[in-house]
């Protein structure tokens, strides 16, 4: 249970870096500062899904060279081989 007679650090008014924002707020607990943040409402929409495929091994050191050689990333050219072995089977 939280002593919550202990006297609380307060917020530093800036922070000199990312890191020490991190380090600040690993080792204070935020629920001591509820005037320090607001709720917000936030609408969110995923426009992409991410699926897990099992691959062999020598498939994909094959495709990530072709990836690579295009300048594309691996997914790009996975898909787009997918999407013309989809059509053409159609």
């Amino acid at each position: 249970m939280k002593d919550k007679k202990r006297p609380v650090e307060p917020i530093p008014n800036e922070f000199a870096s990312c890191e020490e924002a991190a380090e600040f707020w690993d080792t204070h607990d935020t629920t001591d500062y509820p005037e320090a943040f607001q709720t917000m409402d936030v609408e969110a929409e995923l426009r992409k899904r991410h699926y897990e495929v099992e691959i062999d091994e020598d498939v994909v050191n094959v495709l990530k060279e072709r990836a690579q050689k295009l300048g594309i990333p691996l997914s790009h050219l996975v898909t787009d081989i997918l999407r013309r072995q989809i059509s053409q089977a159609a």
